[in-house]
């Protein structure tokens, strides 16, 4: 029989970043301990140090992950901006705990180099979504239409986690958004 204090993850990473949206999804990024990540995954409490070096290299970790993941979700979008918008909002509603991770750079490492380049991934597809909008008689701008359409999706989805929306929106995220986002391109 095996001691339960001997216990190996075969991925430990992963186990800990799992814990680690689940804490979030409960407590909120500012009070998730490390401690309690090692508790949550059945491991010691210097595991979680010993991978991500303390609490900010977890979230950086988690950060980057969430990029990513984001990235693929407006990429299923195929190139329909207004698709991107619901999705981006879809993914803020249904991984909450990334979303509420990955635009506080107060809790992670800005500058880690993973990170950056899943930030730009997903960037780059937010602006070749937004390349696809009609310009109408607006002069183009591709920076400032990918701000403005980001701007939009990341208000409504913040609106829409923080319950302070009308009740008139209705209760389906992806509806409600489609409606808003659809005001971006007529």
């Amino acid at each position: 029989m095996t001691d339960s204090r001997t216990y190996h993850h075969g991925d430990l990473r992963r186990a800990l970043l799992a814990a680690a949206l689940e804490a979030i999804d409960e407590v909120g990024p500012a009070a998730l301990s490390l401690r309690d990540l090692a508790r949550r995954a059945g491991v010691s409490h210097a595991a979680p140090a010993h991978h991500f070096g303390d609490k900010a290299g977890l979230l950086t970790a988690l950060a980057a992950q969430g990029f990513d993941l984001l990235a693929q979700a407006l990429t299923a979008a195929d190139g329909d901006p207004l698709e991107a918008g619901v999705a981006y909002v879809d993914f803020a509603v249904t991984r909450r705990a990334y979303f509420e991770v990955m635009f506080r750079p107060e809790f992670y490492r800005a500058d880690d180099a993973e990170l950056i380049a899943a930030r730009d991934r997903a960037g780059a597809v937010l602006r070749a979504g937004v390349a696809a909008l009609p310009t109408g008689s607006a002069p183009v701008d591709p920076g400032r239409d990918a701000l403005a359409a980001w701007s939009i999706a990341h208000g409504f989805a913040t609106l829409w986690l923080a319950g302070v929306l009308p009740d008139r929106v209705g209760d389906n995220p992806r509806d409600a958004a489609r409606t808003v986002l659809r005001r971006l391109a007529p």
